[in-house]
């Protein structure tokens, strides 16, 4: 395997050797400038597999280096050295394209681990499709989804944190999963947490982890949510719903890459990429006073749209088609096939709810067509912008022949229902449904003694209703 060779850029000779011996013990050769100038005669006078650059310089700064290298060697990554607490100066250098930072005085360990994953970053792709034989899973062909796919590529060889904006299931997880997939650290951990959905009061030990006996209830130490997500890539997702107190503990930990658990007595330092999501304006959430502008800046060094399903509506035929194949291949059953009024009609819908909403109709058309077509009516487009989603039970009723009281099989069993329990104090209704739906499906086939023809019959639905209501309910 041929020697890595590294260009270090700094004014100070005790740094320059600091980290001539550093990467020469990581069996990197390395030539060294002290301004602008002769790293720019470096440059072009022999080929580099990674730069590191201090952000002061005589003769200019960093950034002028970091630009200079992207315009000519846009292969290059280049690490930028700035001075402690200089988040300004990382920010603006990872903005001019610097693949990742590290404050002076310089953690050693840190810098191992940046170097080794500079040195593996995969290269530089232009065709704007994903490596590997197997078929990109951010589907569609409009110019719109091309450029997508082509930034997700470039992204992904960089560190900076990045802020994916766009609605409401329009598919920001997946650009998040496939922003990591693409970068060195692919076998890393891919940590998704929905922001909105973790306590209040459960927030700190969940990200920073606790150690035994640091609270009442702390009977074992706990890694969070940074630490298993060392080396790789933590996904906040939703957010905006972080509490401003969990904002400040945040922005610490990702500023210092180093993270204290709840009780522990010394930070530990963690290597974490931060890529974070929310359908609310952030910005509007900042001079509303409800997220600080510190950690905005910080989490959106650089914001990548997801465009909404309306916005490409060309990619439906495309996307209804692979996601027929894979409900099919799910509940094992036909795959249907869109009629052409049906397909019509969904390029012709607005799609509020986005690519989230296209699989939750196609989902429910699928249990309800008849002869392996969907048809308009299957559909059950309302034309408004309300849509209720498949995992609502009261999508499909489970039949109108079941009585509230009770529905008498061919053995003289019951299937009853009660209607006059409300759901208990914080129990959501959509869940509280899904017990009714549940218990009601277990007593049709207790009924009829687990013949699922004989139950779906009972109940009023299709056999692949049936079917696809055991997988949803996990009853199989």
């Amino acid at each position: 395997m041929d020697q890595k060779t590294a260009l270090i850029v700094d004014d100070e000779p005790d740094i320059r050797e600091l980290l001539e011996i550093t990467l020469g013990r990581m069996d990197i050769s390395t030539l060294s400038a002290a301004n602008v100038a002769s790293a720019k005669l470096l440059l072009a006078e022999n080929d580099f597999d990674f730069c590191l650059t201090d952000m002061n310089l005589p003769d200019g700064n960093g950034i002028e280096l970091v630009q200079h290298i992207q315009r000519e060697r846009p292969h290059l990554p280049v690490a930028m050295i700035t001075a402690h607490g200089s988040m300004e100066s990382a920010v603006e250098a990872l903005k001019a394209g610097a693949f990742d930072f590290v404050s002076k005085p310089v953690n050693l360990e840190l810098l191992r681990h940046l170097v080794d994953t500079a040195l593996n970053l995969p290269p530089l792709n232009t065709t704007g499709e994903a490596k590997g034989a197997a078929p990109p899973t951010l589907l569609g062909e409009t110019q719109t989804m091309k450029t997508l796919r082509s930034q997700i590529l470039k992204l992904a060889r960089s560190q900076a944190p990045i802020y994916i904006s766009g609605e409401s299931g329009s598919g920001k997880e997946l650009v998040a999963k496939l922003i990591h997939e693409e970068g060195p650290h692919h076998d890393a951990p891919f940590i998704p947490v929905n922001c909105g959905a973790i306590p209040g009061e459960l927030m700190e030990s969940e990200f920073f982890g606790h150690t035994k006996g640091s609270f009442t209830g702390a009977v074992s130490d706990k890694e969070g949510l940074f630490h298993a997500a060392n080396g790789g890539t933590l996904f906040l997702d939703e957010v905006a719903d972080l509490p401003l107190p969990m904002q400040v503990k945040l922005l610490r930990g990702i500023q210092e890459k180093a993270i204290r658990p709840i009780g522990g007595q010394k930070e530990i330092s963690v290597d974490v990429r931060i890529l974070s999501a929310t359908h609310k304006d952030l910005a509007a959430e900042v001079e509303a006073g409800r997220f600080r502008q510190d950690l905005f800046y910080r989490i959106n060094v650089i914001e990548l749209k997801v465009p909404a399903l309306r916005e490409r509506h060309d990619d439906i035929p495309a996307l209804a088609a692979d996601l027929l194949t894979r409900m099919a291949d799910e509940y094992q059953t036909t795959q249907p096939e869109l009629s052409e009024e049906a397909l019509a009609s969904l390029h012709a819908y607005h799609f509020p709810g986005n690519v989230r909403e296209l699989q939750n109709i196609l989902e429910r058309a699928m249990t309800l067509c008849e002869n392996d077509v969907i048809r308009i009516e299957d559909l059950a487009l309302t034309g408004s912008s309300e849509f209720v989603p498949v995992e609502s039970p009261v999508d499909e009723p489970l039949s109108e022949p079941i009585d509230s009281d009770a529905d008498q099989d061919t053995d003289g069993q019951e299937v009853t229902v009660s209607q006059d329990v409300l759901p208990e104090d914080g129990e959501s209704l959509d869940s509280y449904l899904e017990d009714i739906e549940k218990n009601v499906i277990v007593k049709a086939l207790e009924a009829t003694r687990w013949n699922k023809t004989a139950a779906a019959k009972k109940l009023g639905i299709t056999f692949r209703a049936l079917r696809y209501k055991l997988k949803k309910l996990d009853l199989e």
